[in-house]
């Protein structure tokens, strides 16, 4: 057990040091220029993909990078529910959570469509279709053994949706700009069309933090379509009859069942006041640092290794899915 600790003091140390590298860019930003143009979360991931595309990772720091993009990020997510109220979706209700999940269904649809238009083969249509609609690279890595998907497929899908999961994070602030969405609108629109968990977190928090609360529960609700979509796809693949089963932390990730115990219980006010800000501190320095680690673990030459037809297909169902969301909030009414 200590062997295995110490293995991961290298890579979260970088991770770390990436995190403060970009809190004091930030800094700098709002000495010169009287406010900060960029936010560390969005400095953090560039900062990052910068140390990984120009120099070499040590192979000693992996197992720390990949700790801290993953564990870090969920425990991260988890503090996160002590800031959220459920008052946030409560006011929309059924409509907002039904229309989430037909969103999804229409972007896998619409995403599959696209990809054997490309003549992407059917696994990797798939594969595309599912990341791209619920939560990239987790959403690919449970899907890929239910269809069989080959290794070649995986890597693939999972080396473009992180490296455009990077470039949704840094266009979505501008966009807001651009269509004068309001903090809810914009929680709901990045919620809806950004890849990954601590992505939402980095896209909406610069917006505000009505944008941050709404977008993280809109993605978690994405996430949890994980669950159906998977046994879906178990259900109607015809394989003579075998099924693969997928154990219940892959449908239901336990950051997730953690996020909603701590807003549950801040929602009824059973969590003492003291402890909300250091939370919600914590929160935000641990995701500042999954950013980071997320950054060291995205090589942005990757683009061009992942093919014509799969960045195609990707781009296309990624407006498609910005479409979608826009279409959702609309017929909503949100304001």
């Amino acid at each position: 057990m200590n062997n295995k600790i110490l293995q991961l003091v290298p890579g979260v140390l970088l991770s770390a040091a990436v995190t403060g590298a970009a809190a004091l860019l930030e800094r700098g930003e709002t000495a010169l220029f009287g406010r900060a143009w960029l936010e560390s979360l969005v400095l953090a991931i560039l900062l990052g993909s910068l140390v990984r595309t120009i120099a070499t990772v040590p192979a000693g720091c992996e197992p720390g990078v990949r700790f801290s993009a993953k564990f870090v990020l969920e425990l991260a997510v988890v503090l996160l529910g002590a800031s959220v109220s459920a008052g946030a979706i409560a006011a929309h209700g059924l409509p907002l959570l039904g229309g989430i999940a037909f969103a999804v269904v229409l972007a896998i649809a619409f995403s599959y469509t696209v990809g054997r238009f490309l003549r992407l083969p059917h696994e990797m249509a798939v594969l595309v279709a599912c990341g791209n609609s619920i939560c990239g690279n987790s959403a690919i890595a449970a899907v890929a053994p239910v269809i069989d998907a080959d290794g070649e497929d995986v890597a693939s899908s999972i080396a473009f949706t992180a490296v455009l999961g990077v470039v949704v994070v840094l266009v979505l602030p501008l966009l807001d700009r651009v269509l004068a969405l309001t903090p809810l609108q914009y929680g709901i629109f990045a919620g809806m069309t950004v890849y990954a968990v601590p992505q939402v977190l980095a896209a909406a928090a610069p917006v505000s933090q009505a944008s941050l609360h709404i977008g993280t529960l809109v993605k978690l609700v994405r996430v949890l379509m994980l669950g159906p979509v998977v046994l879906g796809l178990s259900v109607f693949r015809r394989d003579g009859g075998r099924r693969q089963s997928l154990p219940i932390a892959h449908l239901v990730p336990w950051f997730i069942v953690g996020f909603l115990v701590l807003m549950a219980l801040r929602s009824i006010d059973a969590l003492p006041t003291a402890l909300l800000e250091p939370a919600h501190v914590a929160s935000g320095w641990l995701t500042s640092m999954s950013m980071a680690a997320l950054g060291l673990g995205v090589d942005a030459r990757a683009v061009a290794r992942a093919g014509g037809k799969v960045t195609t297909t990707v781009v296309v169902s990624l407006v498609g899915l910005g479409l979608i969301s826009w279409g959702l909030i609309a017929l909503l009414g949100i304001r």
